[in-house]
C-alpha cells in the first residue's frame, strides 16, 4: 500500500514523501524507513494518523487501520538529555531470540520507581563497550536486571530454560561476567536488527535479498510458533520415559522394551549370553536389521519361554550383535499375544491371558533407558561399553559359578 507522510522536523520546513510498504510491516521497521527518507533519528520520530499517535514498535501497520492512500504525520520530538540507545524499539532483553513474558516496560519502569536512590547512588562497576545497544526501558543497568531475575522465582526459571549462557551467568554471583553475557547478546540483537533494517532498504529486484527477506520471515514464523507452543503445550518440549516391563527369559530376569513399532522382537547378544540360548541361535537367519541404522543380526532363536507375571509365553528372538538394550518385545510377540498398550492404566495387557503388568517408572530402567543418559552420559559411557561391560560381568559369574561347581 501507498502512504504519503507529512513530515514536520524541528529545525526545517516541512516536506512530504511517499513510501510503498505491506500491511504487514512492523512500526519499527516504517520508523527506519522514514529516518532514511527524513533524515531525522528513529528514536526522535512520532508516527500520528488520524489524530492518534502510534506507539507499539511491533504492531503491524494494517493493524493501525491503515489502507492504502491514507495520510500519516510525523513530527520530531525534543531531543532528550543523557545517552540513548544506539538501536531503537527494543522492547524486552533477547533471552536467545525468545521474548521472555512479564519483563514489560511497566514493570521496569515500576522497579525504577521504587529504587530511585539506589539506582542513582549506585552504578553498574562495569562500564558499557562502545556501540554497544541497550534497551531504552532501563535495562541498561546490569545491577537492577540482576536483583529483578533474583527476585522473582518464575523469570529466573525462564532464563534457566531459555537462556543458559546468561542464566549462568547470573547464577555465578560476578556481575562483571553477568555484564559481559548480557551486552554481547545485545550487540548480536543490534547486528541482526541492523541486517534486517538493510535488507529492507535494499533493492527489490535483488534475488540475494530476496532471499535472505524470505530467510527472515521464515525464521520469524519458527521462533512464534516455538513461543506459542511454550504457552499451550509445554508438555511437548520434555521426554518421556519409554515403555518398559519386568520378565524372565528362560529363568533369568529381564527388563524388555515394549516397541509396537518394531516389526520383530530382538535380543543383544550379551543378554542371549546371560540368558543361556545362545546355544539355540541358528545363524542361517543371519543378515541386518534395520531401522535408525543398521545392526548386524547373528541368527534367531526359534523359542524360548517369556515369563510375563504369572504367564510363561513362548518367543522368538532375533539376536543382534551391538545392542545396548537387552530385549526389545516387537509387534510380532504383541501381536501374536494379543497385546494391548494401556497408557491410561500404564500397563501392558496381555490379552490372551488377561495378565497385566506394570510399566517401570525411571528409576528401574536400565542405564541406556534413562533420561539422564544424554549427550554428556553418551561420552562418558556409550552403548557398545555398557554391552562389553555387561557381557564381561556375566562372563565373570559364569567363572565364578563354574569355580564353586568344582569346588563342591
Amino acid at each position: 500500500m501507498l502512504l504519503t507522510v507529512f513530515c514536520a522536523p524541528r529545525d526545517r520546513s516541512e516536506t512530504t514523501f511517499a513510501l510503498d510498504v505491506s500491511p504487514e510491516l512492523e512500526l519499527r521497521d516504517f520508523l527506519a524507513l522514514c529516518e532514511l527518507e527524513s533524515g531525522i533519528p528513529a528514536r526522535e520520530i512520532q508516527i500520528s494518523y488520524a489524530e492518534q499517535p502510534l506507539h507499539d514498535p511491533t504492531r503491524a501497520l494494517g493493524n493501525y487501520g491503515l489502507k492504502d492512500g491514507d495520510v500519516v504525520v510525523l513530527r520530531q520530538a525534543e531531543r532528550l538529555l543523557g545517552p540513548q540507545p544506539t538501536v531503537p524499539g527494543l522492547p524486552r532483553i533477547d533471552f536467545s531470540s525468545i521474548a521472555v513474558p512479564g519483563t514489560s516496560s511497566g514493570q521496569i519502569r515500576q522497579h525504577q520507581a521504587q529504587r530511585p536512590s539506589a539506582t542513582q547512588s549506585q552504578p553498574p562497576r562495569a562500564t558499557n563497550a562502545p556501540g554497544s545497544a541497550l534497551s531504552p526501558q532501563g535495562l541498561d543497568n546490569p545491577t537492577l536486571l540482576r536483583d529483578m531475575l533474583l527476585a522473582n522465582p518464575h523469570e529466573l526459571s525462564l532464563l534457566k530454560e531459555r537462556n543458559p549462557p546468561l542464566a549462568e551467568a547470573l547464577l555465578s554471583g560476578d556481575l562483571e561476567r553477568f555484564t559481559k553475557v548480557l551486552l554481547e547478546q545485545q550487540q548480536d540483537r543490534a547486528r541482526r536488527e541492523q541486517e534486517r533494517i538493510k535488507l529492507l532498504t535494499a533493492d527489490p529486484f535483488d534475488l540475494e535479498a530476496q532471499a535472505k527477506i524470505e530467510e527472515e520471515i521464515r525464521q520469524h514464523n519458527i521462533e512464534e510458533n516455538m513461543t506459542i507452543a511454550m504457552e499451550e503445550a509445554p508438555e511437548s518440549f520434555g521426554q518421556v520415559v519409554m515403555l518398559y516391563i519386568n520378565c524372565k527369559v528362560n529363568g533369568h530376569p529381564v527388563k524388555a522394551f515394549v516397541d509396537s513399532g518394531a516389526q520383530m522382537t530382538i535380543m543383544s547378544q550379551a543378554c542371549a549370553e546371560r540368558c543361556n540360548i545362545m546355544r539355540l541361535v541358528d545363524r542361517r537367519w543371519a543378515g541386518i536389521a534395520k531401522g535408525v541404522g543398521t545392526q548386524k543380526i547373528i541368527g534367531r532363536v526359534h523359542l524360548a519361554q517369556v515369563q510375563i507375571e504369572g504367564d510363561f509365553l513362548p518367543c522368538s528372538f532375533s539376536i543382534l550383535e551391538d545392542q545396548p538394550m537387552d530385549m526389545l518385545l516387537g509387534l510380532d510377540m504383541l501381536k501374536r499375544h494379543q497385546c494391548s498398550i494401556d497408557l491410561k492404566k500404564n500397563v501392558l495387557l496381555i490379552g490372551t491371558t488377561g495378565t497385566e503388568t506394570r510399566f517401570l517408572p525411571e528409576a528401574e530402567l536400565p542405564e541406556c533407558a534413562r533420561l539422564a543418559y544424554g549427550p554428556e552420559g553418551r561420552e562418558e559411557t556409550r552403548p557398545e561399553e555398557i554391552a562389553d561391560r555387561e557381557l564381561a560381568e556375566a562372563i565373570q559369574r559364569s567363572v565364578q559359578d563354574s569355580g564353586e561347581m568344582h569346588d563342591m
